[in-house]
Order: C-alpha cells, then structure tokens, then sequence
C-alpha cells in the first residue's frame, strides 16, 4: 500500500493531484452538453406531474395527499433504493451504457403512464420511471469528475444539473400545451380514449428513446486518470451490482446479515421492527393510513402487501432497506463507508442540501396545481410564465451557484458548503411572500426568484460531496447524497405539503408553507459541514489508506 496523503501535489479538497493547468477538451464540453440533455428530459418526465396534477386528481378521484404520495414517495423510494445497487455498477461498469438502459427505461414507463387507467397503473408507471432515473446520477456525477479537473468540476457538474431546472420549466410548457389542445380537439377523449393528460405522458416518453440511440455513441473516459488516480475496470463488474441489490431487497436482507453473524442479523431484525413500528405510530398519529399501496396496486396485488398499505410503513421499508445496506457496505467496502456514511462532512453536506431538497421540491411541485387553483388561469399562460420563470431561475441559479462554489474553493476549502447554506436561508422569505400574494404576476416573478435561490445550493452540495471520496467511490457516493434529496426532500416534502392541503380543505398555501420548518435543522447541519469540511477535504487519502485502501498516486 502507497501513501501519499501528505505528498505536496495534493489539492485541497480531494486529496488527489492537483492539474491546475490542465486544459479542457473540447470533447468534455461536447460530453457534457449530452449529458445535459439526458438531465432535462430526466426531469420533464418526472415534473410533468405538476402540470398535470388537477386533471388526474378529477379524472381518478385522488386527493392532494396521495398526488404528493405519488409524486414524492412512491417514485423516491424506488428511485433512492435503486440508486445504490446502481451507483455500485456506475463505480465498476461502463458508465454510458448503463445510461442508455436507464434512459430507455424511464422513457418507456413514461410513455406507460398514459395508458394508466387508475391509480394502480399509474402508481406502477411512475415507480418504473423511479428505477430508471436512477441510473442517471451517478453516472453523470462520475464521468464529469473524469472528464473535468478539480478547478471546473463544481462548474460543470452545475452545467449538468441545470438540466433539472430547464426540464423541469418546460414540462410545464408541453404539459400545457398538449393538455389544452388535446382537450379542445378531443373533448370526450381522444384516439385510444386517451385524455389530455394521457397524452401528455406519451408525448414526453417517446422521445426519449430516440435519445438513447445518441448517448450509446459516448466514449467511456478512464475512470480517475484526471486525478492521477487512474483505476483499471473490473474484470466482474456484475457482482457487486448484484451483491448490492441483495442487500437492500426486504427479505434477502436477512441472509446477507446472517452472513455477518448472530449479532448481525439480530440488529438487522430489530432494526426493521423498529421502523415498521415508527411507521405505524405516525400512520395512527397523523390519520394517513388511507392506504395508498392498497389504492394504487389493484387487481389482486393489495392483498399480499397489507403490511405497506400506506405511506409511513413504505418510507419505514426504505430506510430499513438503507440502514441494510449501509451495515454491508461496512463490511464490504470499509474504505467507501469510512469516507461516507462514516464521515459526519459528508453526512453533515447531503443532510443539510436534503433540507433544500424539502423545501425546493415541495415549491416546485405545487406551484402549478396552486396558481391554477388560486389564479384560475389556463395551463397554456402557467405552462409559459410558471415554467418558464421557474426555468430561468433555477438555469441561472444553478449555474452561478457553482460559479460561485468553485470561486469560494480557492479561498476556503469549506467555501462550497457556504453556497449551500445561502441556497437554504436566501429563498425562504420570498417563498412566503409568494405563497401568501393574490397578485398572479407577483407570484410569478416570485417563482424566478425563489428557484434561483434554492437552485443555487446544488452544484455546490455536489462537488462539495464529491471531493470527500475518492474517485472510484463516486458512483456509490452519489448513489448516497441522492438518498439524502430523495429520502429527505422528495419522498417527505411533496406529500408534507399534499397531506396538510388535504388537511385543511385542499389549502396548497398552508401546505407548501408548512415545509418551511426543516430550515433550522438544514442550518445547523451545514454549519456542522462547514465547520467539519476544511480538515475532511485535506485527509481524504489518508483517511482512505487508515481504512484499508491500497492507494497509489502518480505526479
């Protein structure tokens, strides 16, 4: 074992070799802007449901809750559960095909959605976009920090995540459109009786396989040669996929912490009973054991899943499938879990974004459904104004947040958690404002400023996770901050805001406003980063080699 962690040619924040005058292909850039692409349709397909939210509710005779239960939880644990056992395949496989299989996937189940008769096919749709998601991240996260060096990586992982905010604007645009037009051609349905809201599903899912065919013909970069880290493939990069899929599957769980010993397994086992316990205390506690599992998976399957019927037992078995494989990455893979969920930097950085993430998506979610409810204006006008606002924003916001993040590295090597920080305080007085106004045109000028705000937080968060691991841990580490924005911020935030509306005679202010709480435990989370940062970022690779890495750096 070479250690090099006290070799001057190391940065800062990563512990990796420094190439401050290394320049940037074109191809990077080129890479890059597919990658981009790749991202906005990510997210068109998945926010689509904003838009769409009022006319599913009519037309399926669901409530806000279960509209937030499927727009957050049930797409969020699938999505987040997932992206473990493929973050471990991004860490060993070839990061551009599983891409292309993950494009394919969620564009199909998107295409899928239209077809959705009830809440029971939809609900399934919306989980298989969940899964194919998945794949995205942590391979995009991973090729960027080797196509780019250290200087530009919060630069251009910030580039890749604008594709969140443009997606996401312009499903609002489409979603609208489609809609309208549909409805107008079609008022009694459509060919295949399909509705507006139907179509629009299609008419987003398709293209994405087209897409597919462009990504298969990206070339696969050396995995850590950027960083002087250079890591050969693996000759059985399919046994750690499937190692890490057993591991957070219910049931199989039991076996790999056998495997482990007695002890093992009863920690697991009393872990699981732990949570489903908690997850049946809130479901009394709070009144929400309406059964969503039990509404949205019919034709015979809601009788063999009583037990997760509902949205606080199904997040009780996401987090007990984490904590499983959280315990086997432990064994495992001792290095990767001593530099992420053993180190309380990174945890302390993707716990403070997930309380941006809470916030951030709730706001983004319910902002259509709201303004169309509250202003009574069509969804062409919020397709063009809401999306489109929201679109600037958040392009502006992410990007000069990262800007920003890669200008405050050089002063401070906690300066990237700074921005994270100002993206969790700086929107939260305009978002009460514009959930409070009865001016349209104040809320949608409002939209701008808070999506810029909070977009701000997310290249940072990103590169500032990414430069606590070393690189052929950044698939996984990925794979582990998207837990924390999906756990944490998707899978609770939406159905936050969804259950209090219901709660209140389908009052979406006091819903959206009522996530605002998180603010002061994401605050004290990342002063704890920024605090705990500095001497995480300058050890890395001696931490990594305390752990059992057999590292060699090369000059």
């Amino acid at each position: 074992m070479s250690d090099k962690a006290t070799a001057p040619a190391e940065t800062e924040d990563s512990g990796s070799v420094s190439h401050g005058d290394q320049s940037v292909p074109a191809y990077s850039w080129y890479a890059l802007s597919v990658l981009v692409l790749i991202y906005v349709l990510n997210f068109i397909d998945r926010q689509i449901l904003s838009i769409l939210a009022n006319d599913i509710k009519a037309d399926l005779g669901v409530d806000d809750a279960y509209l937030g239960f499927l727009y957050g939880t049930a797409f969020a644990i699938f999505y987040a559960l997932f992206g473990i056992p493929l973050g471990k395949l991004a860490d060993s496989w070839k990061r551009v095909r599983l891409m292309t299989l993950g494009l394919s996937l969620w564009s199909a189940m998107t295409a899928l959605s239209g077809f959705a008769k009830d809440a029971g096919q939809l609900t399934v749709a919306r989980i298989g976009v969940g899964v194919g998601e998945a794949t995205a991240s942590p391979s995009a996260y991973s090729l960027i920090s080797d196509w780019f060096p250290v200087r530009l990586r919060a630069t251009a992982l910030a580039i890749y995540s604008s594709g969140l905010y443009i997606g996401g604007g312009i499903s609002l645009a489409i979603g609208g459109m489609v809609v309208d037009r549909w409805n107008a051609a079609y008022p009694d349905g459509g060919p295949l009786g399909l509705a507006g809201w139907q179509a629009a599903f299609v008419a987003v899912g398709l293209p994405g396989l087209l897409l597919a065919i462009w990504v298969m013909t990206l070339r696969e970069p050396i995995r850590g040669a950027i960083d002087g880290i250079p890591t050969p493939e693996d000759p059985h990069p399919f046994r750690g996929f499937v190692r890490e899929l057993t591991t957070v599957i219910p049931g199989f769980t039991f076996f790999g912490a056998g495997s482990r010993g007695v002890a093992a397994l009863l920690i697991n086992i009393g872990a699981l009973l732990v949570m489903l316990t908690v997850g049946h205390g809130l479901t009394l506690a709070l009144g929400t054991g309406q059964g969503f599992i039990m509404e949205a998976i019919q034709g015979g399957l809601a009788t063999q899943l009583p037990a997760i019927s509902d949205q606080w037992l199904l997040l009780a078995i996401g987090y007990y499938a984490v904590f499983s494989w959280a315990c086997a990455l432990r064994v495992r893979d001792y290095p990767t879990f001593a530099l992420t969920w053993g180190s309380p930097a990174f945890l302390c950085t993707i716990l403070g974004y997930g309380a941006v993430a809470f916030v951030a998506y709730a706001a983004s979610y319910w902002g259509a459904p709201y303004a169309e409810r509250v202003f009574e204006v069509s969804k062409v006008s919020l397709g063009f104004w809401l999306g489109g606002g929201g679109a600037l924003g958040g392009f502006l916001g992410v990007i000069l947040g990262g800007r920003m993040a890669d200008v405050l590295l050089a002063k401070s090597s906690a300066g990237r958690v700074w921005v994270v920080l100002f993206g969790l305080l700086s929107p939260l007085p305009f978002a009460y404002v514009q959930y409070t106004t009865e001016s349209y045109p104040l809320f949608t000028a409002l939209n701008i400023v808070v999506s810029g705000l909070a977009a701000s937080a997310l290249g940072a968060a990103a590169a500032a996770s990414q430069a606590l691991v070393l690189p052929r841990m950044r698939g996984t580490a990925t794979a582990t901050f998207f837990l924390a924005t999906t756990l944490v911020g998707l899978a609770l935030g939406p159905f936050t805001a969804g259950y209090v509306s219901t709660q209140n005679g389908d009052d979406l202010s006091a819903g959206v406003l009522s996530t605002l709480w998180i603010a002061p435990i994401g605050f004290a989370l990342l002063i704890a980063s920024i605090k705990l940062t500095p001497k995480a970022s300058s050890t890395v690779v001696a931490r990594a080699a305390a752990a059992g890495e057999a590292i060699e750096v090369k000059a």
